[in-house]
């Protein structure tokens, strides 16, 4: 079984900065990809941002130049750094990993359960 446990979210004001962080655990062969999503209220869940296994990244338009997408392949650990923050950015933000749990399982895609990212004065 695997988990994706998220961690970071909170209550800031415009212009300062979070920290997200999300840990793989349990039953991992092989990660290929991980990244972050969010979903505002009465929107659609959107990529934020996401990694691959070899350091490739892409972003949203709406976050380049201000949110950094990092990853911790020994700790099967994903991070995003936010900075200048705006209220638009508000919303849950999700956590997802790519990955194989077995040699001979096929990939799949795993989600944590979500944090709370706010952003008001």
């Amino acid at each position: 079984q695997v988990q994706l446990v998220e961690s970071g979210g909170g209550l800031v004001q415009p212009g300062g900065s979070l920290r997200l962080s999300c840990a793989a655990s349990g039953s991992i062969f092989s990660i290929y990809a991980m990244g972050w999503y969010r979903q505002a209220p009465g929107k659609q869940r959107e990529l934020v941002a996401r990694i691959t296994t070899g350091g490739n990244t892409r972003y949203a338009d709406s976050v380049k130049g201000r949110f950094t997408i990092s990853r911790d392949n020994a700790k099967n650990t994903v991070y995003l750094q936010m900075n200048s923050l705006k209220p638009e950015d508000t919303a849950v933000y999700y956590c997802n990993a790519d990955l194989m749990a077995g040699p001979s399982q096929s990939p799949y895609t795993y989600w944590g359960q979500g944090t709370q990212v706010t952003v008001s004065s």
